[in-house]
């Protein structure tokens, strides 16, 4: 009975494996046509809006303000940064506000492959696909994702859709200021406006515009030129 058990777990272990990595490898070459995140909107009531842009035609003040505002060392760490893991633990352990330490990396596998929430559950599944991604996407590849699929408002998808909706332009010409405030309200896209900011986003986004030349100035985007 047991080996049995096992035999059907074994081959359900290699049809997942087999499958995601067809999946991420497809990814690879096309854009993600549909995000759970997404259904989810449309089953809340929520109209949507994307629209594809290649890295190559995103102003790259917005790939800047992305690393600046989520996850400074994506250049240099292989899908998981440890020491912004240690340190948000050691601030939620201080009884602070709960911070996490997700890559963009790891918040790019989320976004395409899994659904909000899920707890540790989601977070082995996010792990796997953050290696996959790593490994057969690349940086370059990662970032384009993640710009191109990460929420930018209630119903509003990626740079370019941001872009529109915030300041009536395309993704392809953003200043540091406007890349700054779209990637204020990454953390909280169902919560915060990038257009005519106030309170957290306003300081945030300041800071993060501030930032987007420090990027630039030490490399911290080398990854993706």
């Amino acid at each position: 009975m047991i080996a049995h058990v096992l035999r059907i777990g074994g081959k359900i272990a290699l049809w997942f494996v087999g499958l995601s990595v067809l999946w991420v490898v497809i990814l690879r070459f096309v854009p993600v046509p549909f995000t759970f995140t997404m259904m989810g909107d449309l089953l809340s009531g929520h109209s949507i809006t994307k629209q594809w842009k290649p890295l190559s035609e995103i102003d790259p003040n917005m790939a800047r303000a992305a690393i600046a505002g989520e996850d400074a060392r994506f250049c240099s760490h292989h899908g998981f940064d440890y020491k912004a893991i240690a340190g948000a633990a050691w601030r939620n352990a201080e009884g602070g506000r709960i911070r996490g330490g997700s890559t963009i990396s790891q918040q790019t596998a989320k976004n395409v492959f899994l659904f909000q929430g899920g707890g540790y559950v989601r977070k082995a599944f996010e792990a796997w696909f953050t290696v996959l991604i790593e490994t057969i996407w690349g940086k370059r590849r990662i970032m384009e994702m993640y710009l191109n699929v990460a929420e930018t408002g209630i119903g509003t998808y990626g740079a370019e859709a941001g872009a529109m909706r915030y300041f009536n332009h395309s993704a392809s010409h953003l200043t540091p200021t406007e890349a700054a405030r779209i990637a204020a309200v990454l953390p909280l896209p169902k919560k915060r406006e990038a257009v005519d900011p106030s309170g957290f986003v306003r300081r945030h986004g300041n800071r993060l515009a501030g930032y987007v030349g420090v990027v630039k100035r030490n490399g911290l985007d080398s990854c993706l030129r």
